[in-house]
């Protein structure tokens, strides 16, 4: 039996990485998953060494704070995979942590597959050297970073996004608007402020307090609000009290999950930047973009010279150019993102415009990803 190591960091890792150990499973059955896993990845056989949400922090000053937990995790698991090497190793996103264990165990002759380009075409250009340390197969979701891979001389495959695959190129809005009782017509906003912890610490109230701009101008409006833990939306809820706007108030139902109905029914979603905002394109939602950190994240990331692309939402990256609002960091007020919103959701063209921009950006992502992903590691696991 073939044992490959895996890691995957937070709950889009968990759901790319369920997907590459099916498409995996279907080509060699007997294969032995062991690593860091999410729930999708466990209900698949992978065992998980440590708690997948260890790992799910995002930004220099929060990573900081757990500094010491995350490294001796990766130091652990390293030693681990080099005292007992398995046939292959794969990371999945969560490229500060991966590399980390794909650099020594390339060096030591096992095989390390990357899944998901680090955002090298955004910021932080230089990391390509490492990945060529660490990197043996490059497997990239979005259509143009092949070539930079191919440019720096490491073997790459394009295998598309297996979100792009799973939701359907037409959705069925009424059916979703059903779901949660609610009429044709009535306005529905979807709020997505994160999947971590550490994301819901800035977005919580922020997200909140926008609902309560909304609320003055729009006063029929409903608003839907997916969760992937209890933990995070026990933290969400929690801020929606503390600003004074409980349930008779304001109407904002809060979910297990769902995030693909949810969004199917809204006529708009405000949502934090990350793979939240390539969901929502593909199940069709306009959108406003936001995402806030601590001030000294902020500063390090202009320092280390964020720029390259003058935007960081996945639906303008792969349009190449802005089709959806971003207000980031200072510009994230609830008084600007309640405008942005309404804007949206008033102009019923616009709305219109952006699903077909949202449609060519979904056939350009659906390539079967599975297929395409058992056809790049094959050859590894022969």
């Amino acid at each position: 039996m073939a044992r490959i190591g895996i890691i995957a960091g937070e709950a889009s890792g968990d759901l790319l990485g369920a997907h590459l150990i099916a498409a995996l499973q279907a080509r060699s059955p007997a294969l032995e998953f062991l690593g860091i896993a999410g729930p999708r990845m466990q209900a698949l056989g992978a065992t998980s060494l440590f708690p997948m949400e260890k790992l799910a922090v995002r930004g220099y000053v929060e990573v900081l704070k757990h500094y010491r937990e995350i490294r001796r995790i990766q130091r652990d698991i390293t030693a681990r995979f080099l005292h007992n090497p398995p046939d292959m190793f794969i990371g999945i996103d969560a490229p500060d942590f991966n590399l980390g264990v794909e650099e020594p165990l390339k060096a030591a002759g096992i095989t390390t597959i990357h899944y998901v380009s680090p955002s090298i075409w955004a910021w932080r250009r230089e990391r390509i050297h490492r990945i060529k340390r660490a990197v043996s197969h490059m497997l990239t979701i979005f259509p143009f970073e092949a070539k930079l891979y191919e440019d720096a001389g490491i073997p790459v495959s394009y295998v598309g996004h297996t979100l792009a695959d799973d939701i359907p190129l037409e959705i069925d809005r009424a059916a979703a608007r059903r779901s949660f009782n609610i009429d044709a017509g009535g306005p529905l906003i979807a709020l997505l402020p994160g999947s971590r912890a550490s994301e819901l610490d800035f977005h919580a109230e922020l997200f909140a307090a926008t609902a309560v701009e909304i609320k003055k101008t729009l006063s029929t409006v409903r608003f839907v609000a997916p969760f992937t833990t209890p933990a995070t939306q026990a933290k969400f809820e929690a801020a929606v009290q503390k600003i004074g706007v409980g349930k008779g108030k304001l109407c904002v139902q809060c979910i297990q999950g769902a995030s693909q109905l949810a969004l199917a029914a809204a006529d708009v979603a405000l949502i934090k930047s990350g793979t939240s905002t390539l969901e929502a394109a593909l199940m069709k939602c306009p959108m406003v973009i936001t995402y806030r950190v601590s001030a000294l994240t902020a500063w390090l990331m202009r320092r280390k010279g964020r720029g390259y692309l003058p935007y960081i939402g996945l639906p303008n990256i792969l349009a190449g150019e802005f089709i959806v609002p971003e207000l980031l960091q200072e510009d994230a007020t609830p008084e600007k993102l309640a405008q942005a919103l309404l804007t949206c959701y008033r102009d019923e063209n616009r709305r219109n415009e952006l699903k077909d921009r949202f449609a060519t950006i979904h056939r350009s992502l659906r390539q079967n990803s599975a297929e395409r992903i058992g056809e790049a590691l094959e050859p590894y696991l022969t």
